[in-house]
């Protein structure tokens, strides 16, 4: 992994789609408007404050490769990277925690979750994660580029992106039995004997088969803390991963139910019907979740004002979106912004 950028939150907004800078890439789902310092020019474009960095990590550049991917062990990650694992910190990247062994804490999105043995951590671009500095653990990370989960015309790779990870309403971790975490070991040591193999035919696809098997074993044996274990053969359940999917690209500029029922060529009733059974929750529910997640990343993680956030997150009237707010938390903007800034 490279070393961090720092990722800055500009006051400039786009009103229908939002960008992520980083290495040139443009990341559609995360919704933090950035600019950051590139090591070309040394400095950022706007005008910030200290409290508006926030680091980003990036896996390093292949001179070959289209395709980037990084295995690293723990606790050895920790130690080497001294007190970032421990600062709230974003990636342009998805990311796997696998703990074979473990105790402490891992905090996502304001969620704090303990980290046992045998647990899988998902961790999609956009998420803000950090560990608590008591957090003891044995086992491997894995990141990987957007390449990796690319076919979205595949409705199993569809399913794997927006269930495993860009899932928000649901906990971003499995448990594994002590005889399933064999065959994880197992997938392990295939890893990071390909990761050494880089000059061998097909070397590219190997790597990606082997992640979507990882995600594929877990999917089919991991423990999740879930009602309802989503099955990609129901069609409830698929056309929720549909609408969870577009939720995920397009919450700042759609807010009904309608638009989503309509852009996925279904009516309301059916769209509310297959979210309340695949997720005991209302399609409502969930995109104004979404929204106000993203509004207290802003909140928390940046100085951005109140009426750009709700620029951002596509309120054409402020003063609706503090209502919004109000209404969804129990606090207003500035008020959640000082209670959590001041912890």
């Amino acid at each position: 992994m490279r070393h961090a950028h720092t990722i800055f939150y500009s006051r400039i907004y786009h009103r229908n789609s939002v960008y992520c800078i980083c290495g040139g890439n443009r990341i559609d789902y995360i919704c933090i408007v950035t600019i950051f310092a590139s090591p070309a020019n040394g400095h950022a474009r706007t005008e910030m404050t200290e409290r508006d960095k926030l680091p980003l990590y990036e896996i390093k550049e292949s001179e070959h490769d289209s395709i980037e991917f990084e295995m690293m062990e723990m606790p050895d990650f920790c130690n080497r990277r001294y007190n970032n694992p421990f600062v709230a910190h974003l990636h342009g990247f998805y990311q796997i925690l696998y703990f074979r062994n473990g105790e402490g804490c891992h905090f996502v999105d304001f969620k704090r979750y303990p980290v046992h043995g045998n647990m899988l951590f998902f961790i999609s671009p956009g998420q803000i994660h950090y560990f608590d500095r008591q957090i003891r653990s044995e086992g491997t990370i894995l990141h990987f580029n957007e390449s990796f989960l690319s076919d979205e015309n595949s409705s199993e790779s569809v399913f794997l992106k927006y269930n495993m990870f860009n899932a928000f309403d649901t906990e971003p971790f499995c448990r594994l039995s002590d005889a399933d975490a064999e065959r994880f070991n197992l997938l392990i040591r295939h890893l990071r004997q390909e990761t050494a193999n880089r000059t061998l035919f097909a070397h590219r696809d190997y790597l990606k088969y082997l992640v979507q098997l990882f995600l594929i074993e877990a999917q089919r044996v991991g423990s999740w803390n879930v009602e309802n274990l989503l099955c990609p053969n129901d069609t409830a359940n698929r056309l929720f991963i549909r609408f969870r999917q577009m939720l995920e690209n397009h919450y700042t500029r759609m807010h009904t139910v309608k638009e989503y029922a309509v852009a996925l060529n279904v009516s309301s009733k059916t769209l509310t019907n297959c979210v309340a059974e695949s997720s005991r929750s209302t399609p409502l529910k969930l995109i104004n979740d979404r929204i106000v997640l993203e509004a207290k990343r802003q909140l928390f993680y940046s100085d951005i004002k109140v009426k750009e956030i709700a620029y951002l997150l596509g309120f054409e009237d402020p003063s609706y979106f503090v209502k919004f707010f109000k209404r969804q938390t129990g606090s207003l903007p500035a008020e959640f912004r000082e209670k959590s800034q001041n912890g």
